[in-house]
């Protein structure tokens, strides 16, 4: 996504973080001199973290925000906002029609497009048409590949949708056999994620009816690694509610009835049952499961799911964030361990939003698992930087994962000796009023 600030920052030439320094260095002069604040006369901000603010990664702090804002002449909110969304001011202060238009124009080919569907999904009477399973496929091409990457308002409404979709079409009547297997393989990844969509709301009661539902349709399928993935996210659904028994027997379920899968998710139930056995405080269990993870990756023959991508492989990197947090729950590691080097590897493998395994719910799990094993030395200053761009994730990104492991955060400053700095006291109540305050939507299977 382009924000409005990139493109700001494109039209001056300030994208070199050369350029864009020292410019932000004599606005936050400017700024200092106006408002009698004399802090921001030596704000800078890190090359890297100009970077993040470029690539929409993450939001700038509240001092820095007051410099843009008046820097830009235009709110945070704006300018972290789609570039073609804002009717963009130029430097000239004249409406960017053009940027304007262009977002009319994509809406207006939005709506055409979902008009195209119902016509198609209408039009093929008797019989299923190939043009209507291929407009399934495609939307679960798209949704499995862009679940991960945005923020779930932009995609929800299009999954509730296409899951409808194949629903009705396997209720009425018109698919032949020959069909009816690739239309229960699309029921089901579409139910999976709509299960993980209303976990990531909040809502767990309507998560697991999803995931049952997709249980269902892999069954009938006859597809076991799509069947291995639907235990694998009821556990996943547990785990984050707390429930760490149920998260064990479902990975364990998951992994026992469905051994012949070869494909990544045979690594990720035992990763999953890894976790699970940490919340329970079983450090025996946990070590066995990450030893069978490890066993499973050495033999690994990635299959369609793994084809697929998004939420449906489970890579190296993302097995390494897991078993991370497995020791970070057992209470394991501190910067100067194994663990702690571990912790810095997964930031780093998360922190490029172009690489193709990249979520930014992995991303937000790897630094509140960071930042807890900063604080078993006390790093409370490092704690914060790694924390940082978890804060700053608008409130769309802030899923149930994401808000757990920083409330897990939150949790381990209040054990710190330094809980009673004012560092920490400021920290512990940013994240107190972490959660989204919108209440969570209600989906159930259709």
């Amino acid at each position: 996504m382009t924000t409005l600030f990139r493109r700001l920052i494109d039209e001056q030439e300030l994208r070199d973080p050369r350029a864009f320094l020292p410019r932000f260095r004599e606005h936050a002069r400017l700024l200092a001199e106006r408002d009698g604040d004399v802090r921001l006369a030596t704000l800078e901000p890190a090359a890297s973290t100009f970077e993040a603010w470029y690539y929409g990664q993450r939001l700038p702090n509240r001092d820095a925000r007051r410099v843009l804002v008046a820097w830009f002449g235009h709110s945070i909110e704006r300018l972290w906002a789609p570039a073609g969304e804002a009717a963009v001011a130029s430097r000239g202060g004249a409406l960017d029609l053009e940027g304007a238009d262009l977002h009319e124009m994509r809406r207006g080919a939005a709506m055409a497009a979902r008009r195209a569907r119902d016509f198609a999904l209408g039009a093929e009477q008797g019989q299923l048409g190939d043009e209507t399973l291929g407009y399934l496929q495609d939307e679960v091409r798209r949704i499995t590949e862009q679940y991960p990457r945005v923020p779930l308002p932009t995609l929800f409404d299009d999954l509730a949708s296409a899951q409808s979709d194949a629903f009705r079409l396997i209720e009425g009547g018109r698919a032949r056999p020959s069909q009816m297997r690739q239309l229960h393989v699309l029921a089901t990844l579409l139910s999976w994620h709509m299960a993980k969509a209303c976990h990531d709301l909040g809502d767990e009661s309507s998560a697991m009816m999803h995931a049952r539902a997709a249980g269902v349709s892999a069954e009938q399928a006859e597809h076991p690694a799509l069947s291995a993935l639907v235990h694998g996210l009821k556990s996943l659904i547990s785990y984050w509610s707390g429930r760490g028994e149920d998260a064990l027997f479902h990975a364990r379920r998951g992994a026992a009835e469905y051994q012949q899968v070869h494909g990544t998710v045979s690594v990720w139930l035992p990763s999953l049952e890894a976790r699970a056995a940490a919340l329970l405080g079983d450090a025996a269990g946990a070590a066995a499961a990450v030893e069978q993870a490890a066993r499973r990756r050495e033999a690994v023959e990635p299959d369609d799911l793994d084809e697929l991508g998004g939420l449906l492989t489970f890579p190296a990197e993302k097995e390494l964030y897991y078993r991370v947090e497995t020791q970070v729950l057992l209470g394991q590691g501190a910067t100067g361990t194994a663990t702690g080097a571990a912790a810095e590897q997964a930031v780093a493998a998360f922190s490029n939003p172009d690489a193709p395994f990249w979520a930014f719910g992995d991303e937000a799990g790897a630094r509140c698992n960071l930042a807890v094993v900063r604080l078993h030395d006390n790093e409370l200053d490092g704690t914060v930087d790694a924390l940082r761009p978890v804060l700053d994730l608008p409130p769309a990104q802030r899923n149930r994962g994401i808000v757990v492991s920083a409330q897990r955060v939150h949790r381990a400053l209040g054990h710190s000796p330094a809980r009673t700095s004012h560092l920490a006291r400021e920290l512990r109540e940013e994240i107190t009023q972490y959660a989204p305050t919108t209440p969570p939507a209600t989906a159930l299977p259709r």
